[in-house]
Protein backbone atom coordinates (compact mmCIF):
# COMPACT_ATOMS: atom_id res chain seq x y z
CA UNK A 1 0.00 0.00 0.00
CA UNK A 2 2.92 2.16 0.99
CA UNK A 3 4.77 1.48 -1.87
CA UNK A 4 1.65 2.42 -4.56
CA UNK A 5 1.45 5.29 -2.54
CA UNK A 6 4.95 5.91 -3.45
CA UNK A 7 5.21 5.26 -7.20
CA UNK A 8 2.25 7.45 -7.25
CA UNK A 9 3.39 10.37 -5.49
CA UNK A 10 7.13 10.19 -8.00
CA UNK A 11 4.61 9.50 -11.07
CA UNK A 12 2.34 12.47 -10.28
CA UNK A 13 4.93 15.77 -10.95
CA UNK A 14 5.93 14.15 -14.12
CA UNK A 15 2.17 13.88 -15.13
CA UNK A 16 2.02 17.70 -14.38
CA UNK A 17 5.14 19.10 -16.11
CA UNK A 18 3.80 16.47 -19.12
CA UNK A 19 0.90 18.69 -19.26
CA UNK A 20 2.91 21.84 -18.89
CA UNK A 21 5.08 21.20 -21.08
CA UNK A 22 1.98 19.79 -24.00
CA UNK A 23 0.08 23.28 -22.96
CA UNK A 24 3.41 25.46 -23.62
CA UNK A 25 3.91 24.07 -27.17
CA UNK A 26 0.29 24.23 -28.12
CA UNK A 27 0.48 27.69 -27.37
CA UNK A 28 3.30 27.90 -29.47
CA UNK A 29 2.05 26.40 -32.08
CA UNK A 30 -0.84 28.66 -31.95
CA UNK A 31 1.43 31.49 -32.35
CA UNK A 32 3.04 30.26 -35.19
CA UNK A 33 0.24 29.36 -37.10
CA UNK A 34 -1.39 32.60 -36.60
CA UNK A 35 1.38 35.21 -35.51
CA UNK A 36 0.56 37.13 -38.83
CA UNK A 37 -2.83 37.48 -37.20
CA UNK A 38 -1.81 37.92 -33.80
CA UNK A 39 0.99 40.99 -34.42
CA UNK A 40 -1.46 42.66 -36.36
CA UNK A 41 -4.29 42.27 -33.46
CA UNK A 42 -1.61 43.69 -31.09
CA UNK A 43 -0.36 46.53 -32.91
CA UNK A 44 -4.19 47.64 -33.36
CA UNK A 45 -4.61 47.41 -29.37
CA UNK A 46 -1.56 49.66 -28.75
CA UNK A 47 -2.42 52.24 -31.91
CA UNK A 48 -5.76 52.40 -29.84
CA UNK A 49 -4.50 53.03 -26.45
CA UNK A 50 -1.73 55.12 -27.40
CA UNK A 51 -4.53 57.14 -29.58
CA UNK A 52 -6.51 57.55 -26.73
CA UNK A 53 -3.73 58.67 -24.68
CA UNK A 54 -2.93 61.40 -27.52
CA UNK A 55 -6.48 62.13 -27.68
CA UNK A 56 -7.21 62.81 -24.29
CA UNK A 57 -3.89 64.57 -23.22
CA UNK A 58 -4.25 67.01 -26.40
CA UNK A 59 -6.71 67.15 -27.76
CA UNK A 60 -9.98 66.71 -24.87
CA UNK A 61 -7.87 68.13 -21.73
CA UNK A 62 -7.16 71.36 -23.57
CA UNK A 63 -10.85 71.73 -25.09
CA UNK A 64 -12.15 71.51 -21.67
CA UNK A 65 -10.26 74.51 -20.56
CA UNK A 66 -10.93 76.41 -23.32
CA UNK A 67 -14.56 75.45 -23.17
CA UNK A 68 -14.39 76.54 -18.90
CA UNK A 69 -12.68 79.74 -20.47
CA UNK A 70 -15.46 80.91 -22.59
CA UNK A 71 -18.54 80.01 -20.43
CA UNK A 72 -17.30 82.11 -17.60
CA UNK A 73 -19.27 84.98 -18.70
CA UNK A 74 -22.26 83.13 -19.43
CA UNK A 75 -22.45 81.86 -15.94
CA UNK A 76 -22.05 85.16 -14.46
CA UNK A 77 -24.55 86.49 -16.48
CA UNK A 78 -27.80 83.60 -15.36
CA UNK A 79 -26.09 84.47 -11.85
CA UNK A 80 -27.91 87.41 -12.43
CA UNK A 81 -30.83 86.35 -14.23
CA UNK A 82 -29.68 87.86 -17.59
CA UNK A 83 -31.21 84.39 -19.37
CA UNK A 84 -31.16 85.95 -22.93
CA UNK A 85 -27.45 87.38 -22.64
CA UNK A 86 -26.32 84.16 -20.80
CA UNK A 87 -28.10 81.98 -23.54
CA UNK A 88 -26.96 84.30 -26.54
CA UNK A 89 -24.00 86.09 -25.29
CA UNK A 90 -23.33 90.14 -26.09
CA UNK A 91 -21.39 89.92 -28.82
CA UNK A 92 -17.68 90.32 -27.44
CA UNK A 93 -18.72 87.53 -24.71
CA UNK A 94 -19.72 84.46 -25.88
CA UNK A 95 -23.09 82.54 -24.55
CA UNK A 96 -23.99 79.04 -24.23
CA UNK A 97 -25.55 78.51 -27.08
CA UNK A 98 -21.81 79.32 -28.86
CA UNK A 99 -20.29 77.27 -26.29
CA UNK A 100 -22.27 74.02 -27.18
CA UNK A 101 -21.95 74.87 -30.87
CA UNK A 102 -17.90 74.89 -30.55
CA UNK A 103 -16.93 72.30 -27.43
CA UNK A 104 -20.70 70.51 -27.22
CA UNK A 105 -18.56 67.17 -26.58
CA UNK A 106 -16.78 68.62 -23.56
CA UNK A 107 -18.18 67.89 -19.95
CA UNK A 108 -18.60 72.13 -20.05
CA UNK A 109 -20.11 71.91 -23.26
CA UNK A 110 -22.66 69.42 -21.87
CA UNK A 111 -23.24 71.16 -18.77
CA UNK A 112 -23.98 74.05 -20.95
CA UNK A 113 -26.85 72.45 -22.41
CA UNK A 114 -28.34 71.77 -19.25
CA UNK A 115 -28.05 75.65 -18.36
CA UNK A 116 -29.16 76.63 -21.94
CA UNK A 117 -32.60 74.41 -21.29
CA UNK A 118 -33.19 76.74 -18.23
CA UNK A 119 -32.55 79.65 -20.07
CA UNK A 120 -35.24 79.14 -22.67
CA UNK A 121 -37.90 77.63 -19.98
CA UNK A 122 -37.14 81.22 -17.85
CA UNK A 123 -37.58 83.35 -20.78
CA UNK A 124 -40.97 81.04 -21.89
CA UNK A 125 -39.63 79.34 -24.66
CA UNK A 126 -40.48 76.00 -23.04
CA UNK A 127 -40.38 73.74 -26.24
CA UNK A 128 -36.80 74.83 -26.71
CA UNK A 129 -36.25 74.35 -23.28
CA UNK A 130 -37.73 70.26 -23.17
CA UNK A 131 -35.08 69.94 -26.84
CA UNK A 132 -32.39 71.40 -25.29
CA UNK A 133 -32.55 69.68 -22.07
CA UNK A 134 -33.30 66.26 -23.81
CA UNK A 135 -29.95 66.28 -25.38
CA UNK A 136 -28.31 66.83 -22.06
CA UNK A 137 -26.62 63.70 -20.54
CA UNK A 138 -25.18 64.99 -16.91
CA UNK A 139 -23.07 61.71 -15.89
CA UNK A 140 -24.81 62.92 -12.18
CA UNK A 141 -27.61 61.33 -10.78
CA UNK A 142 -28.81 64.86 -8.99
CA UNK A 143 -28.59 67.16 -12.45
CA UNK A 144 -29.71 64.57 -14.09
CA UNK A 145 -32.46 64.47 -12.22
CA UNK A 146 -33.70 67.77 -11.95
CA UNK A 147 -32.53 68.09 -15.95
CA UNK A 148 -35.82 65.80 -16.01
CA UNK A 149 -37.69 67.71 -13.06
CA UNK A 150 -37.26 70.84 -15.26
CA UNK A 151 -38.16 69.11 -18.29
CA UNK A 152 -41.50 68.20 -16.72
CA UNK A 153 -41.98 71.70 -15.71
CA UNK A 154 -42.18 72.86 -18.89
CA UNK A 155 -44.13 70.41 -20.37
CA UNK A 156 -46.88 71.11 -18.03
CA UNK A 157 -46.65 74.91 -18.83
CA UNK A 158 -47.30 73.55 -22.39
CA UNK A 159 -50.84 71.66 -21.00
CA UNK A 160 -49.00 68.35 -22.18
CA UNK A 161 -50.10 67.06 -18.52
CA UNK A 162 -49.60 63.25 -20.04
CA UNK A 163 -45.65 64.28 -20.95
CA UNK A 164 -45.35 66.63 -17.36
CA UNK A 165 -46.42 63.60 -15.49
CA UNK A 166 -44.17 61.25 -17.41
CA UNK A 167 -40.91 63.27 -16.80
CA UNK A 168 -42.03 64.10 -12.90
CA UNK A 169 -42.02 60.60 -12.10
CA UNK A 170 -38.73 59.94 -14.12
CA UNK A 171 -37.37 62.97 -11.96
CA UNK A 172 -38.67 61.47 -8.67
CA UNK A 173 -37.56 57.98 -9.54
CA UNK A 174 -34.39 58.21 -11.00
CA UNK A 175 -31.84 59.52 -8.40
CA UNK A 176 -32.76 58.64 -4.35
CA UNK A 177 -32.11 61.51 -2.33
CA UNK A 178 -34.35 63.51 -0.19
CA UNK A 179 -34.43 66.86 -2.69
CA UNK A 180 -35.03 65.41 -6.25
CA UNK A 181 -37.29 62.57 -4.82
CA UNK A 182 -40.20 63.58 -2.81
CA UNK A 183 -40.00 67.39 -4.74
CA UNK A 184 -40.91 65.63 -8.20
CA UNK A 185 -42.82 62.83 -7.05
CA UNK A 186 -44.74 65.63 -5.43
CA UNK A 187 -45.53 67.28 -8.74
CA UNK A 188 -46.45 64.14 -10.35
CA UNK A 189 -49.32 63.64 -7.62
CA UNK A 190 -50.58 66.98 -8.46
CA UNK A 191 -50.07 66.76 -12.17
CA UNK A 192 -52.16 63.13 -11.59
CA UNK A 193 -54.55 65.27 -9.25
CA UNK A 194 -55.09 67.49 -12.46
CA UNK A 195 -55.28 65.08 -14.68
CA UNK A 196 -58.58 63.15 -13.01
CA UNK A 197 -56.13 59.97 -11.90
CA UNK A 198 -57.02 60.40 -7.76
CA UNK A 199 -55.53 56.62 -7.54
CA UNK A 200 -52.76 57.24 -9.50
CA UNK A 201 -51.92 60.37 -7.25
CA UNK A 202 -52.65 58.41 -3.43
CA UNK A 203 -50.09 55.81 -4.95
CA UNK A 204 -47.35 58.53 -5.25
CA UNK A 205 -48.50 60.20 -2.07
CA UNK A 206 -48.45 56.91 -0.05
CA UNK A 207 -44.63 56.34 -1.96
CA UNK A 208 -43.46 59.79 -0.75
CA UNK A 209 -44.94 58.94 2.86
CA UNK A 210 -43.05 55.99 2.80
CA UNK A 211 -39.60 56.58 1.33
CA UNK A 212 -39.18 60.33 2.25
CA UNK A 213 -41.12 60.88 6.16
CA UNK A 214 -38.46 63.30 7.23
CA UNK A 215 -38.96 65.70 4.02
CA UNK A 216 -41.08 68.73 3.94
CA UNK A 217 -43.36 66.58 1.45
CA UNK A 218 -43.46 63.32 3.64
CA UNK A 219 -45.27 65.25 6.46
CA UNK A 220 -47.57 66.57 4.38
CA UNK A 221 -48.41 63.73 1.98
CA UNK A 222 -51.23 62.55 5.58
CA UNK A 223 -53.03 65.52 4.44
CA UNK A 224 -52.99 65.41 1.20
CA UNK A 225 -54.21 61.33 0.91
CA UNK A 226 -57.15 62.00 3.76
CA UNK A 227 -58.46 64.81 1.01
CA UNK A 228 -58.57 61.88 -1.53
CA UNK A 229 -60.46 60.15 1.59
CA UNK A 230 -57.36 57.63 1.77
CA UNK A 231 -57.12 57.17 5.43
CA UNK A 232 -53.91 55.67 7.03
CA UNK A 233 -53.65 52.09 7.10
Amino acid sequence: MTETKNKAAETAPVTKDFDLQGSVHKAEDFYYKNKNVINIAVIVILVVIGGTFAYNRFIKAPNEKKAADMVFHAQKAFEKDSFNLALNGDGNNDGFLQVIKKYGGTKTGQLSKYYAGLCYVKTGKFQEGIDMLKDFNAGDQLVQAMAYGITGDAYMELKNTEEGIKYYKKAGQYSDNDFTGPTYLFRAGVALELAGKNDEAISIYKEIREKYPQSNEGREMDKYLARLGAVRE
